[in-house]
């Protein structure tokens, strides 16, 4: 069975089109929808994009989307920053019940997927995370493949006989611009679909009535954060996560 993982969308269409684009993402068996889907600048019209993929789509729990309904019920922030409390806003009541019932993990075909780690959504565990860290959250995960998402940034690698595969960003990359993605099948295959990034910043600015659009446009899509900075920035967080 051939699956493409895609993982935080994080609402930037154009790029997710890109990857929905690719022929192996169009002949792939399953697309794993890796979580935090929405949050970010085209929120509706992602999730009605993925809705539209049917019974092939598989979805799953990634913070930002519980996070987005709960703000959108509330009408409170629980992330400090300024595109969310407006892309929860964007939300209607009907699309409220579907990001309630996604699920933390899915299992296929040995392989268990989940957004940060199969126990939490937050939780952050990186590429050079020690073992004895990766033993603590993968502890009592029967499945040899574990494919997590979260932290933006592609990897496979071995955690103590277990491969665990992070597929990057779709929308919202750290390191190489583009969009990042996962296929599985005959092994595993890390994959990044180049996009025009100049068009789909005046796509958003086109498309997105969010204030700051613009700018932030020009940091998330045309000059992402490399995965130097993100890491020195995850370092402390991942030592600490519980």
């Amino acid at each position: 069975m051939k699956v493409a993982v895609l993982s935080d969308i994080h609402g930037v269409l154009p790029a997710l089109e890109a990857v929905l684009a690719e022929p192996d993402v169009a002949a792939a068996d399953r697309i794993v929808l890796l979580g935090d889907l929405l949050a970010g600048p085209m929120p509706v019209e992602t999730l009605e994009r993925l809705s539209a993929l049917g019974d092939r789509a598989v979805w799953v729990r990634g913070n930002a989307d519980r996070e987005l309904a709960a703000s959108a019920r509330t009408g409170e922030s629980v992330v400090p920053d300024p595109i969310f409390p407006w892309a929860a806003r964007q939300l209607r009541p009907a699309d409220l019940p579907l990001l309630d019932a996604l699920p933390l993990t899915v299992s296929l075909d040995g392989v268990l997927f989940c957004h940060a780690t199969p126990r939490d959504d937050t939780e952050i565990v990186l590429v050079d995370s020690p073992l004895a860290r990766w033993a603590e959250v993968l502890d009592g995960v029967a499945e040899p493949t574990i494919v997590c998402g979260h932290t933006h940034m592609p990897y496979v690698r071995l955690a103590d006989r277990r491969l665990v595969v992070n597929p990057g960003s779709v929308g919202m990359p750290y390191g190489t611009r583009g969009a990042h993605w996962a296929l599985l099948g005959d092994g595993v295959q890390l994959r990044r679909t180049e996009y025009d990034a100049e068009a789909a910043c005046r796509f958003l600015a086109a498309h997105c009535a969010y204030p700051d659009i613009e700018e932030w446009a020009d940091f998330f899509v045309r000059h992402p954060a490399s995965d130097a900075e993100a890491l020195r920035v995850f370092s402390g967080t991942a030592a600490s996560s519980t």
